[in-house]
């Protein structure tokens, strides 16, 4: 993993909402703070990769049901032992449903969240500074459920766009519907 390459990354992100906005410049300043933003012992928390994953008529996005957190979120994950953020979004889509073949939308960041991570036993509460990456997948093709999910589902995306799915969800939903006119 390259520092500079994250840096220069999130430098040319363009935010699309007022939340996002402030992700991006909090995300920001927690990778100035902290060289090694990735590794899982930073205290404050780290830089996570995840892969929003449609079909190619942007009609459908294709999330896992998270076992521990018990809700649908995109497939993503801690930073291993990845050349770089897109490659560790695409790993984490892999493992986590079986897709073998992804196309990226863009080979850019597509969007930025921050959200808390419950403490349990083997660590405490700490952030998760989200990296996303859009991908195209088949919706035709077979999916895994991996030990870390109850489930794994396409989704149509006027589905996600309802006031009670997850916000950033929602925003890379709307941000989808955004991109396919």
């Amino acid at each position: 993993m390259q520092y500079d390459d994250i840096l220069r990354q999130l430098n040319n992100y363009v935010p699309h909402t007022a939340m996002e906005v402030e992700h991006h410049a909090n995300t920001v300043a927690f990778v100035k703070r902290q060289p090694q933003c990735w590794q899982r012992n930073t205290v404050e928390g780290h830089i996570t990769a995840s892969a929003w994953i449609i079909d190619p008529a942007h009609d459908h996005a294709l999330l896992v049901h998270h076992r521990k957190l018990d809700r649908w979120f995109q497939p993503g994950g801690h930073i291993e032992d990845d050349v770089d953020l897109f490659s560790a979004a695409r790993r984490e889509a892999q493992e986590e449903c079986g897709l073998t073949t992804l196309s990226p939308v863009v080979p850019a960041i597509f969007d930025i969240d921050i959200h808390a991570i419950p403490g349990n036993s083997k660590e405490q509460q700490h952030l998760h500074y989200d990296i996303r990456f859009a991908f195209y997948a088949d919706p035709s093709a077979p999916l895994v459920v991996s030990a870390e999910s109850k489930a794994v589902r396409w989704f149509p995306l006027a589905n996600l766009l309802a006031d009670d799915t997850d916000i950033s969800i929602r925003r890379m939903a709307a941000k989808t519907r955004g991109h396919s006119s």
